[in-house]
């Protein structure tokens, strides 16, 4: 099948106002799938949708939903309405923080739980069903290197990243049967304008390593189909960021889902 005919005809954005949300929305246009684009921000958002009518001709519909609100994941279903939904990007969850979890108040820590996990999670679960049922699809959940472990200054952050590590990996097991994909998309340090603004205000230049947020979003979809996970700059049997390769995972997911179906019985 084509990318349109997996993955359209509509695809859904959390994030999509800049940095590798952008350059998500940009390249699934490109390869001809209209795309329902969600963000905060309104005018960033609505630039981002002008750019892609643009230079693809491609159709984008915008909403500006704070996605750590507690009714943003009824406000996302609500912007998408009767379309069919053949592609989730959850890309939204970058930690603009940069503090040890004692020296803020709790209430932003809640707020990244909500938006990486949350709303992540429900978002999921509605467009999940649906495409189950029609037995096609794609959900790739943008990552970070900081979901193998936790470190001074990323402890919230640090943890929501290993839920969505282990989440994804438990989807792509659930529904490879299906016809959906599951990527978690694990990236390392990327050139974005949240990451400079942070770097800014913290007198820090910009690592020469970072990676362009166009090429991720490239190689995230074109790994989506070889899920669960895809560590950005490594080859699949590359250890990357932790002790087990993107293949040793999906060898430890598939056993576990082996092992699991024998006392829970095999999948209906």
């Amino acid at each position: 099948m084509s990318f349109a005919d997996r993955y359209g005809p509509w695809a859904l954005v959390l994030g999509a106002s800049e940095g590798t949300g952008r350059e998500f929305a940009r390249k699934i246009a490109a390869n001809g799938v209209p795309s329902i684009l969600i963000a905060r921000r309104e005018e960033p958002l609505n630039a981002v949708a002008r750019e892609i009518r643009a230079e693809s001709g491609v159709e984008c519909l915008t909403a500006n939903i704070d996605l750590a609100a507690s009714d943003a994941t009824d406000r996302i279903i609500g912007a998408i309405g009767e379309r069919e939904v053949g592609l989730f990007v959850s890309n939204a969850g970058a930690d603009t923080n940069g503090a040890h979890f004692l020296d803020r108040d709790i209430a932003p820590w809640l707020d990244q739980i909500q938006r990486n996990i949350i709303t992540m999670v429900r978002c999921c679960h509605h467009l999940g069903g649906l495409m189950r049922a029609r037995r096609k699809g794609g959900m790739l959940l943008v990552n970070s290197g900081a979901c193998y472990g936790g470190s001074s200054f990323m402890a919230t952050y640090s943890a929501t990243k290993a839920f969505t590590l282990c989440f994804g990996e438990s989807l792509w097991a659930e529904l490879r049967h299906d016809g959906v994909d599951v990527l978690t998309l694990i990236m390392s340090l990327t050139d974005t304008p949240m990451l400079r603004a942070l770097l800014a205000e913290k007198g820090l230049p910009l690592p020469a390593v970072a990676a362009n947020a166009a090429a991720v979003a490239e190689v995230g979809l074109a790994r989506l189909p070889h899920g669960p996970i895809h560590n950005w700059g490594f080859e699949d049997e590359g250890a990357a960021f932790a002790l087990l390769s993107a293949a040793d995972r999906r060898k430890r997911v598939l056993a576990v889902e082996a092992g699991s179906a024998r006392v829970f019985g095999k999948r209906g």
